[in-house]
């Protein structure tokens, strides 16, 4: 197990290109059960790619390694039972549901596992398997899932946070094996949703309103394998920005198509950062120090809960109070105490938390609690005085390729090593 040790105290410099989507990979990967053979290029070599590379060999589909990405080559296995050893390190597991039961026309799957940020309930998906025909259940913690023959239907994906992304993901391709139109009304909307709905589309599916909360599916479709190419990772794009702001530096950021971060830009734009887009790059820089903004999470098109904590680690160097509330996940806020070791003066509220700033931090040792708070406490450890030393840096590399080399690409004083004392 590694940690990371920081110096701070530097502002980054220079320019960086973000990695492919983690959260597009894993459920286009999971596609992969629906064809023969499935190339998809720019995946990024992070942790959670390589363990649904792992779960996708135990269900017959074997990965070799192209330049930039890999080619998924399903055999001729029916195992249709996704492993609650997998499974159970990352929630993005529960994507081989719906291509599961498209495919084979059966599964049972682990209920999903990962980062500890609060309940996350898997209803949306049952519900709306359930309205195709789906006989499903669940049964000593696993999801079980048959369907000898699926019906298009009307499915409403709403959730009581908003829509939910593999949600919608396994709907849609449970859907392109069910006879007849099918409606998914309240599909989530986010990029990594449209990009997996284009890949459906590039393998052959009949769906249409891809970007739009209603998509009309019309099947069983006739799969074939396809080409696709991962886009630049958004989240991975507002952690930088959020590094240079927390450092006072300027950072230009390659390899995001426009308009993926649009509602990040515009909340990091308020607290007084410059960025200026042009062609797929951000030029990110920043005044010492920002004006306190508070951060409203919500489903796309609004601030994504995936950058709450990073953004709140920058608002602890932004003067003034801001309130913090994640409206997707309420309870994603284990970043906090750490926070505070460092020397936010950060406080959890009924509705979230409240920063106060400015502060100026010191380092000391931290420990992550999942992959997006170790990214805040990373940020956090860049602004600080002196060295912060980051433990369990594991949940970090779940969803970065190599993120502590990039910082360092950018001046930033960070280096990996073996952790003496591992917990």
């Amino acid at each position: 197990m590694d940690r990371l040790r920081i110096r701070g105290g530097r502002p980054l410099r220079g320019t960086v290109r973000v990695g492919g989507s983690k959260n597009e990979s894993l459920p286009c990967m999971a596609a992969s059960l629906l064809v023969g053979e499935l190339s998809l290029a720019n995946v990024p070599e992070v942790r959670d790619v390589a363990t649904m590379s792992r779960l996708l060999r135990t269900l017959g589909v074997s990965a070799s390694q192209e330049r930039d990405g890999c080619v998924l080559h399903r055999d001729e296995s029916q195992s249709h039972v996704a492993d609650y050893d997998l499974v159970r390190q990352m929630r993005a597991s529960v994507c081989v549901l719906g291509p599961l039961l498209a495919s084979r026309g059966q599964a049972r799957v682990a209920m999903p596992g990962g980062c500890q940020i609060g309940h996350r309930p898997v209803d949306v998906h049952l519900r709306g398997l359930s309205a195709l025909g789906a006989d499903v259940r669940l049964d000593r913690g696993d999801i079980v899932a048959t369907a000898s023959r699926m019906r298009g239907a009307e499915v409403d994906l709403a959730g009581p946070r908003g829509s939910s992304v593999t949600g919608t993901c396994n709907v849609l391709a449970a859907a392109t094996a069910a006879e007849g139109t099918t409606v998914l009304r309240n599909a989530a909307v986010e990029p990594e949703v449209v990009r997996y709905g284009r890949l459906l589309q590039a393998m052959g599916a009949d769906i249409t309103g891809i970007g739009t909360p209603e998509f009309r599916v019309t099947g069983p479709a006739e799969l074939a394998g396809t080409r696709h190419r991962i886009s630049g990772d958004r989240i991975e794009l507002v952690t930088l920005a959020a590094a240079a702001a927390a450092t006072g530096g300027e950072v230009t950021i390659e390899g995001v198509p426009p308009g993926d971060a649009d509602a990040a830009a515009e909340w990091l734009r308020a607290t007084g950062v410059s960025i200026e887009e042009t062609d797929g790059a951000w030029r990110v820089a920043a005044p010492a120090g920002g004006v306190s903004q508070s951060i409203e999470t919500a489903p796309h098109p609004g601030l994504p809960t995936d950058v709450q904590a990073q953004l709140t680690a920058w608002l602890t160097q932004c003067r003034g109070s801001a309130s913090v509330r994640d409206a997707v996940f309420p309870e994603r806020f284990g970043h906090l105490a750490e926070l505070a070791r460092l020397g936010a003066d950060v406080t959890r509220t009924a509705e979230g938390a409240v920063v106060r700033g400015r502060t100026d931090l010191v380092g000391t040792g931290v420990l992550a609690s999942d992959l997006r708070a170790s990214a805040a406490l990373v940020i956090a450890g860049l602004a600080a005085a002196g060295e912060t030393t980051v433990r369990r840096v594991y949940h970090l590399d779940r969803g970065y390729e190599r993120l502590d080399r990039k910082l360092h690409s950018l001046g930033a004083d960070v280096v990996r090593e073996p952790d003496p004392m591992p917990f």
